[in-house]
């Protein structure tokens, strides 16, 4: 698969995060996902033992992944990634409904919605001026740009505790934690 000439990347600031879900609620809302399905969730997670104890709160969804499981995977040819901005698109009317991409995504972008018999995922907003999980966020606590700006940022990481190896598909996302949330 070719690189993307300038792959769009998320930017996640886990240290302003209130897990407040607006992000979620705002991204349901507008692809008007069925009961149940998140297509961005916001995951807590703590751990460590005292005094080297840590929390933060983490908005996913679709990570744009530079080697995508899901578009590799597909046995309809659903996924494709575009080349002019390395964003993963689902084109829903060639998804046959398999599930076979939610299995296959370590981090559990692509949802089922039974309602419609096939899977659902971020794009990205296409179309839209940016991400509505970006404009509702009360905190500005997720960002989305150039992933060479985003990666070049102080303190930015891809590695986190509790998350999937990002060898395994080289997600286009990073992250701002406090030190004890790096793996």
């Amino acid at each position: 698969m070719a690189a993307a000439r300038a792959q769009i990347g998320f930017f996640v600031d886990a240290t302003r995060c209130i897990n407040c879900k607006t992000c979620e609620i705002a991204c349901k809302d507008f692809h008007d996902a069925a009961v149940g399905r998140r297509i961005r969730k916001v995951r807590s997670f703590e751990g460590g033992e005292f005094p080297a104890v840590f929390a933060y709160n983490v908005s996913m969804s679709c990570n744009h992944c530079a080697e995508p499981a899901c578009v590799q995977g597909c046995p309809a040819g659903a996924y494709s990634k575009r080349f002019e901005d390395g964003i993963v698109v689902h084109d829903p009317e060639k998804c046959i409904g398999c599930r076979y991409c939610t299995w296959l995504c370590p981090y559990g972008a692509p949802q089922y919605d039974a309602r419609e018999g096939r899977v659902r995922k971020c794009n990205l907003c296409l179309g839209e001026a940016e991400p509505v999980c970006v404009a509702a966020c009360p905190m500005r606590a997720i960002e989305v740009g150039p992933l060479a700006e985003i990666a070049a940022r102080p303190g930015a990481t891809i590695a986190l505790r509790d998350l999937p190896s990002p060898a395994l598909t080289r997600p286009s996302i990073r992250y701002r934690v406090r030190k004890e949330a790096h793996s």
